[in-house]
């Protein structure tokens, strides 16, 4: 009967290859018959062709017992059948290895050709019962008077000492024996295995050091030189005598090798054996780094990835030997393979110190641009050529969005490590946020905007130009108009943030009222808007506090048009949906509707300084000052609120450590709902009576009786745990509930420092009149002169190079990931957790020891509390006599604040 062949089978695969499954079940019930064949050809023609289904992926397990019986053939061919089967699918679970001890033993001892295969099958089903049971025989085999067969023995050795380590006091003794083998096939056998061995338990084979030195200084095969090798770095980090011992031959074998793999080796081993430690590294170390640089230059890429590998672990004990070739490093940043540009990447975070920052950030910044060259020398210049379009299009395939998120995370990580200890100008890491978040065309915006914040917040030296900065991010209209093309929108709440913190650092903060309430700002996001809102309040009360100093008859036309600009605009916004947004809006406009009248009523008055005079205590110096004070008391009604106390920087954990107060209960009811009556199943709901004008009632010595008929009565029957109230009982119940409600919310809120409480007034019974009103000093000013004049802001690029010093201030920790905004706390001032932006807290005149003016009603009565105000009236008498003012009170509506 004719039989299908392994070569049969491979053919009708190729020519069945739209229905394969059909032709291998097929070609599978064929071998279930052929293999149960008292024929040992036939059944090892059909394990052959199982062992070639099993590489295809088809289950042999079934055929284990087949693969034994091909495996105890006489006939080496055959054999061998059988070897190659239970290599291809013998695993430690399959039953039947437990018969193949005896079967092992008799081949070892058979003829050298069945003692190879024997041992070269051995090494694929070795298990710890078979290592345990054949160990006698294979060290009787390391002896064999046949090379091969020792060198076969000795790489059996591994695979034994693996599944049973119980045997490497038997072992061990004859394996070193074979480093001295005079077979040089067995001695690098044995050295292979030695070192695979000590790279688990290095101080072990420690004693083994003198025979392997031996051998590195005579061998010269390069693939046992590399086995040697990585044998010495496994074992000097527990020897230190050897480090210096191995200098002298590591040194001569970089120097003279042409075999690339095994310079590589002993670079790596210098690098790892701690061979470049030390004044006598300096030299090996320098040969390392210029070897690894040659390989960074080869056209193979192999050879660049592995010498970018171990460049990065050279640079934290050499790193200006690596900054020799920076040029070259910073070459394969654009390289078109990833995993080398990845590679390089850690190599440039590696190497950055405070020489090197800029010129490798200038230049990392120059590859996220298209069909750039690493010769640019700045940001700023390769951002110049593009100066009409800010969100450049990539047009290089080889950088993808995933690559340019790490390379702009790079960036950031190499310049806040450690608190920013590498950046040495930090106006130029400003610019090169901006840049960044300009270029970055990936979804890095929070990082930006924390580092903005963090950088202004820690270094004061820098804030006057980070809010020049952040004005011309504030005024760049392709942000502001187009937030959905910008890849970094959060740039945008940092311009906020800083604008409206740093605000006394603008020479002209008028002027930036017009962008920060823009009505194109109603697009960005909520918290941004938020931001934005915050920020106008806080720079129009700067502004007004320092016009105030120099206040003017014609500058009342200024600040009306701009509360009343500011006053529309927080209008609109209070009816955000929102809850930041509206709550902000809706208490700004309110301030700006009570500075507005106050501004509306002012009267001008005769000239006098600016500024108080030092020294008036008297009662009536204080009279005469206040009397002729020249400018409205609401110009300094704002920035008392943003910027009266120093603001320090506050731990993460800060929140943390705040003990939770006594009595806390997060899980009561802080309004209860209203108690209902309940009524039980199956009773009637009692239904509401009208009343009737006729008929229905009658009045019985002055009071009404109401009149219901039976029917009515039995139809409206209530429970008797119900019980019925006169509608004046109700209400009065339900008034009394509301008070008592009302009073232990109060109680319970008393102690809470998140809410505010508000109290009714208190009458003034003090003198305000005898309140002294004397000069502040050291108050901050930004009075253009000849002096000290601020710069206009600007946003062209800048000379960096100056030597100007910046302090950072390390004092606080930052919350993690810098100043991310939280959901936006309802408190005004939740936004401060930044340094103040003075040295010592300003003050402010005393509003009450200004003279009162008189306030028309024109606000909305819908405004939660009034205030008293204190009008001045004449009795009717002498009209040239003055006579002693007798104040009457009026109300005029006042923001919550």
């Amino acid at each position: 009967m004719w039989e299908r062949t392994l070569q049969d089978l491979i053919r009708g695969l190729r020519a069945n290859k739209k229905d394969e499954s059909k032709f291998i079940g097929k070609a599978v019930d064929e071998i279930r018959q052929e293999i149960k064949s008292d024929d040992m050809e036939l059944k090892a023609g059909a394990v052959l062709k199982l062992t070639y289904l099993d590489m295809m992926g088809y289950d042999m397990s079934w055929a284990s017992f087949h693969v034994i019986e091909a495996m105890s053939s006489p006939k080496f061919h055959l054999k061998s059948v059988g070897y190659l089967a239970a290599a291809q699918s013998f695993t430690e679970d399959t039953d039947v290895l437990m018969l193949t001890t005896n079967l092992l033993k008799k081949d070892l001892s058979s003829s050298p050709a069945d003692v190879a295969l024997t041992l070269n099958g051995l090494s694929a089903i070795i298990t710890s019962d078979l290592a345990r049971d054949l160990v006698p025989e294979l060290v009787a085999m390391l002896n064999h008077s046949r090379a091969r067969i020792r060198k076969r023995a000795v790489l059996v050795m591994h695979k034994i000492l693996d599944k049973y380590p119980e045997a490497s006091s038997h072992v061990r003794p004859r394996l070193i024996e074979k480093l001295e083998d005079t077979d040089p096939s067995v001695v690098a056998a044995a050295v292979n295995v030695v070192c695979e061995l000590a790279r688990r338990r290095p101080q072990e084979y420690l004693s083994l050091a003198p025979r392997v030195f031996h051998l590195l200084t005579n061998s010269t095969n390069n693939w046992m030189l590399i086995k040697i090798v990585k044998l010495f770095g496994s074992l000097s980090p527990y020897e230190p005598r050897l480090v210096k011992k191995l200098q002298p031959p590591i040194t001569e074998l970089i120097s003279t090798t042409p075999a690339i793999s095994l310079l590589y080796e002993c670079v790596h081993t210098c690098i790892i054996g701690g061979m470049l430690q030390g004044p006598s590294g300096d030299a090996l170390a320098k040969l390392c780094v210029s070897k690894l640089a040659t390989f960074i230059q080869d056209t193979d890429q192999n050879l660049k990835y592995i010498a970018l590998l171990a460049m990065v672990k050279i640079v934290p004990s050499h790193p200006y030997l690596v900054a020799e070739y920076q040029d070259t490093i910073l070459a394969s940043v654009n390289d078109p393979d990833i995993s080398i540009r990845m590679r390089a990447l850690d190599l440039v975070t590696a190497m950055v110190n405070r020489d090197n920052l800029q010129s490798i950030v200038q230049q990392l910044l120059s590859h996220l641009l298209p069909d750039t060259v690493s010769t640019l020398p700045s940001a700023s210049q390769s951002l110049s050529q593009h100066p009409g379009n800010p969100f450049i299009q990539i047009t290089s395939p080889s950088q993808s969005s995933s690559y340019r998120l790490v390379l702009s995370q790079r960036i950031l990580s190499i310049c806040s490590r450690s608190l920013y200890e590498n950046v040495t100008n930090f106006e130029w890491y400003l610019s090169v946020l901006v840049d960044l978040a300009h270029i970055a065309n990936v979804n890095i915006g929070a990082e930006i905007r924390d580092q903005l914040v963090d950088v202004a917040g820690r270094v004061r030296a820098a804030r006057r130009y980070a809010a020049q900065l952040m004005y011309s991010v504030l005024t760049d209209d392709s942000m502001l108009l187009n937030p959905e093309e910008c890849s970094c929108p959060e740039i945008l709440w940092a311009a906020g943030w800083i604008i409206g913190e740093y605000c006394e650092e603008l020479a002209e903060p008028e002027s930036v009222l017009p962008h920060l309430l823009r009505p194109e700002v109603a697009r960005l996001p909520p918290e941004t808007v938020a931001i934005y809102v915050q920020a106008a309040i806080k720079v129009f009360g700067f502004w007004a506090s320092e016009l105030a100093e120099r206040w003017e008859e014609d500058d009342l036309s200024r600040v009306l048009a701009a509360v009343e600009s500011i006053s529309e605009r927080m209008n609109v916004f209070a009816s955000s949906p929102h809850i930041e947004v509206q709550e902000r809006a809706a208490n700004i406009h309110q301030l700006c509707n009570f500075i507005i009248a106050d501004l509306r009523n002012h009267r001008s008055k005769a000239s006098t300084p600016a500024y108080p005079t030092m020294g008036l205590s008297s009662a009536n110096e204080d009279e005469t000052i206040s009397q002729n004070i020249n400018f409205p008391k609401s110009l300094y009604l704002i920035r008392p609120m943003f910027s009266s106390y120093e603001l320090n920087p506050v731990a993460s954990n800060a929140q943390a450590s705040v003990p939770i107060p006594e009595g806390l209960d997060l899980d009561a009811w802080i309004v209860p709902p209203p108690r209902e009556a309940v009524i039980p199943e199956g009773e009637l709901v009692p239904e509401k009576k009208k009343r009737s004008k006729k008929g229905k009632e009658k009045e019985a010595d002055g009071k009404k009786s109401r009149t219901t008929s039976k029917k009515k009565q039995k139809e409206v029957e209530l429970p008797q745990d119900v019980d019925v109230l006169t509608p004046v009982e109700a209400e009065v119940e339900t008034r009394e509930e509301r008070e008592r409600r009302k009073a232990e919310r109060r109680e319970q809120l008393k102690d809470d420092p998140y809410y505010i409480i508000d109290e009714p007034p208190k009458p003034v019974e003090e003198d305000l009149d005898s309140i002294p009103v004397v000069r502040l000093e050291n108050m901050p000013s930004i009075i253009p002169d000849a002096t000290s004049h601020r710069p206009l802001l600007r946003a062209a690029a800048q000379d960096f190079s100056s030597s100007r010093s910046f302090v950072v201030d390390k004092d606080g920790e930052m919350p993690e990931n810098a100043v991310t905004p939280p959901n936006l706390p309802s408190s005004p001032n939740a936004y401060q957790e930044m340094p103040s932006r003075v040295d010592s807290p300003p003050q402010f005149p005393q509003s009450r020891s200004f003279p009162s003016y008189e306030i028309e009603d024109d606000t909305p009565a819908s405004t939660p509390e009034p205030i008293k105000v204190v009008r001045s009236k004449k009795k009717a008498g002498d009209p040239g006599k003055k006579k002693k003012k007798k104040p009457t009170s009026t109300t005029t509506s006042t923001p919550d604040i």
